[in-house]
């Protein structure tokens, strides 16, 4: 009977440099997961949350280093994020400050889409400053929408919504919506950018909030939460 051969020696070293390849790619995995930007660089951070979080310890989220909360609102012309109530409710009692987020459409117009903020948002003073999200793009609106009125619409919604606030609110824009209309050299307000991991360039003027880990696990919740830290 013929000896066993003996496995290549070669076949050896791959086997050991796929094996520190898969346990490098946990471990970044891991690090991505859990990473918050320095708090000596960026001191003030905070969390953007919604339905899609599910039930969020708003305390809880303090004691491991919230600074802030902004909790998903209104959506277009009637949209309001199922835990809306739950969520005032819950940072009436938890020691952070809070602000509230509108979904705009470009496809519905200004009027009655500011209706539905005000509608359903307090208005508080103690409030931190309203943000409007700007993804859904006009192409995809049924009767075509220009982008002078994309412009146009948004101001007029941005007026009646910081009318109701007493403050101006941040748009929060996505680099597809800043791509097709070059927003940010247009109105002037504070902008929130997304990007995860890396600082956002895209603006081309400095951003006030950073979206710095959209996918951040916590024992919050059972969900990743979206990490978003203030310049300092």
């Amino acid at each position: 009977m013929g000896r066993k051969r003996a496995f290549p020696w070669r076949w050896r070293i791959v086997a050991a440099v796929l094996l520190l390849l898969a346990v490098a790619i946990a471990w970044l995995w891991w690090e991505a997961q859990h990473w918050v930007p320095s708090r000596e660089e960026f001191p003030t951070q905070g969390v953007l949350v919604g339905a899609r979080d599910g039930e969020v310890d708003f305390r809880t989220l303090a004691a491991i280093g919230a600074n802030f909360a902004y909790i998903e609102a209104s959506a277009g012309e009637s949209g309001r994020d199922a835990r809306l109530s739950a969520n005032l409710r819950a940072l009436e009692e938890a020691p952070l400050p809070y602000g509230a987020v509108h979904a705009y459409d470009p496809c519905i117009p200004a009027e009655r889409q500011a209706a539905n903020f005000v509608t359903i948002v307090p208005r508080d003073a103690a409030m931190l400053p309203p943000v409007i999200a700007l993804d859904a793009l006009a192409e995809d609106c049924a009767t075509p929408v220009s982008e002078a009125a994309v412009e146009s619409e948004l101001t007029t919604f941005l007026n009646q919504v910081e009318s109701h606030t007493g403050q101006r609110a941040i748009l929060l824009l996505s680099s597809r919506f800043e791509d097709r209309y070059a927003i940010a050299s247009r109105i002037e307000r504070n902008l929130w950018l997304e990007q995860g991991w890396l600082e956002p360039d895209y603006a081309g003027r400095p951003w006030t909030l950073w979206t710095a880990n959209p996918q951040l696990w916590t024992e919050v919740t059972d969900q990743p939460l979206r990490w978003v830290v203030a310049q300092p």
